[in-house]
Order: structure tokens, then sequence, then C-alpha cells
């Protein structure tokens, strides 16, 4: 049986719909993260700037976005059509991920940057929060399709 199929109209169409977005994101971060690589240095729109030369752990988490999370999410979105229960479970991993980086990122860019609060400022940092925290929230809605019997 396909579960996908055996959802409801308006649940497959959220889900799909949740998945162009953290299809979105995983494109903007690894675009983001190889040009951290590379050396470039991005201009936020709390007005902070991150460059890996003057704070090393933007180094770091690049590497582990592109060798980890990134892969991850990308596997996860085929998964979901390929192989289900396998696609949803590393889902949630992905969902986890986003919840807890751009929680991390809004928080950190509240507390020190006191940002203006514009339409880039809510995209860039807890956009990605409120999509992984629906993804959680839309999981557990459908949890008895996804993963029951």
């Amino acid at each position: 049986m396909d579960i996908v199929a055996s959802l409801s109209f308006g649940s497959r169409i959220l889900l799909y719909v949740l998945l162009a977005a953290i299809a979105f994101f995983t494109g903007v971060v690894t675009w983001a993260q190889v040009g951290c690589i590379r050396g470039r240095f991005f201009q936020n729109p709390d007005g902070t700037t991150d460059d890996w030369r003057e704070q090393k752990i933007f180094y770091g988490i690049a590497w582990a976005d592109l060798l980890l999370a990134c892969p991850t999410s990308t596997a996860a979105l085929v998964l979901i059509f390929a192989a289900p229960r396998w696609g949803f479970f590393l889902m949630g991993m992905v969902s986890f991920w986003f919840l807890w980086t751009n929680v991390m990122t809004t928080v950190t860019s509240l507390r020190f940057e006191k940002p203006k609060l514009t339409l880039a400022w809510l995209v860039v940092f807890p956009l990605g929060a409120v999509i992984g925290l629906s993804f959680i929230v839309w999981t557990f809605v459908n949890f008895h399709v996804l993963f029951g019997a």
C-alpha cells in the first residue's frame, strides 16, 4: 500500500507544501555553506556578517551541514517517495535540524545583534524553525498512517 496515497487530501497537500519548503531551504543552505567553504562572507539581514575567518565556528557548521544535514535532507526527500517509512523517519530528523538550528540562530540574533524585524530577517532566521515544527506536528497528526501496521 502506498503510504502517501493513503493520506487524506488535505494532509497530502500540506505534505507537498512542507516538502517543497524543506527542499528550498536545503538548497539555500547548501548554496550558502558552499560559499562559506569557498571563503565568501555573508551579510545577514540583522546587520551582522558571517565570515569564517573571524568566527571559525561558521567553517565547522558549514562542513557539518554539507556532509551531514543537507545530504540527509536530500535522501529523506527522495525516500519519502521511494521507501516512505524510511523517508518519513529521516525527514523527522531533518525537521528537528530545521527547528533546532533556526531557533539557535534566531535567539543568537535577537540576543546579540538586536535586529530590525524585517521580512528578510523573518525568512532567514525563524521561518526554518516554523517549517521544522510544522513537519513535526504534521507527522504526529498523521503518525497512524505513516507508521501504522
